[in-house]
C-alpha cells in the first residue's frame, strides 16, 4: 500500500531537501508552506502521516498538530530546530507521534516515517476487546471507550495502553513499553515514553495526578491498576 504523506515547511529548500527522497521511497507526496494551508490539505487529501514543521507563518506547528488530531488518527511527526527537552514533550503532548531535530538525515527522516506507519497499518491486525473497569478497549477497532463514550488515542497511546491494560499488575519498563509501543527503540529516547503516559492519563483518567489505571512504579517504570 503506497502511504501519501503531508509535508509541511515554509521554506522551498527543505521541502526540496526531503520530497525527492521520500518520492524515491515510495511515498505519494504533498506540501504546505502553512498552517492553514496544511490544514486544508489535510481535510482535502487525507494523508496517512504529516511531517509538520515546528516555525510555521500563520499559525505555529504545534497549534497544527493539535488541530490535526482533533480530526483523525493520522501520524504525525515534529520537525523542530529546538533541542530543549520540554519542547519536545510538549509536541508529543499535543498528539504528536515522534518527532525530529534539524538537522537531521534523510535515512533517519525515512526510518521514523516507516516506524509510526507500521503502528497504523498494525492496528487492523489486534485481537477482540478488553474490559478494565469503566475502559472497554477494542484491538480489532483499534478504539477506546471510556464509560461508552468514544476517546480519540494516536497509535502509540494506544498501543501504550493496549500493551499495560493486557496485562494488569504487570511492571513495564520504559524500554519494555518503548520496544512495544514505538518499535524502533534505537531512534527514540525512553523518557519520550513519559511524555506519551502523560497525555495518555489526560484522556483515560479522571484525575490524571492520581491515576487508577496507568500507574507509576518509582525506579522501574508504569502498570496498569489491578482493581482497576
Amino acid at each position: 500500500m503506497s502511504h501519501t504523506l503531508l509535508l509541511v515547511d515554509d521554506e522551498d529548500k527543505v521541502l526540496e531537501f526531503m520530497e525527492p527522497f521520500l518520492r524515491q521511497e515510495g511515498f505519494q507526496i504533498i506540501t504546505a508552506k502553512t498552517g492553514k494551508e496544511a490544514l486544508l490539505k489535510a481535510r482535502e487529501k487525507a494523508p496517512s502521516l504529516v511531517v509538520l514543521d515546528w516555525m510555521l507563518p500563520e499559525m505555529r506547528g504545534i497549534d497544527v498538530c493539535r488541530e490535526l488530531r482533533t480530526m483523525s488518527r493520522m501520524g504525525i511527526i515534529m520537525v523542530t530546530a529546538r533541542t530543549e527537552e520540554m519542547d519536545k514533550i510538549i509536541g508529543l503532548e499535543v498528539g504528536a507521534d515522534d518527532y525530529i531535530t534539524k538537522p537531521f538525515s534523510l535515512r533517519e527522516l525515512a526510518a521514523r516515517i516507516r516506524s509510526v506507519l507500521r503502528r497504523l497499518d498494525g492496528q487492523d491486525t489486534a485481537p477482540p476487546s478488553l474490559q478494565r473497569g469503566g475502559l472497554t478497549i477494542s484491538e480489532s477497532q483499534c478504539r477506546v471507550w471510556k464509560q461508552g463514550e468514544d476517546i480519540l488515542l494516536t497509535p502509540t497511546e494506544f498501543k501504550l495502553l493496549l500493551t499495560l491494560a493486557a496485562k494488569p499488575g504487570i511492571v513495564y519498563s520504559r524500554l519494555q513499553l518503548l520496544q512495544a509501543a514505538l518499535e524502533d527503540d534505537i531512534l527514540n529516547d525512553e523518557r519520550t515514553v513519559d511524555a506519551h503516559i502523560s497525555r495518555l492519563r489526560k484522556k483515560v483518567e479522571d484525575d490524571p495526578s492520581n491515576p487508577v489505571y496507568i500507574q507509576t512504579v518509582y525506579g522501574f517504570g508504569y502498570r496498569f491498576g489491578e482493581r482497576s
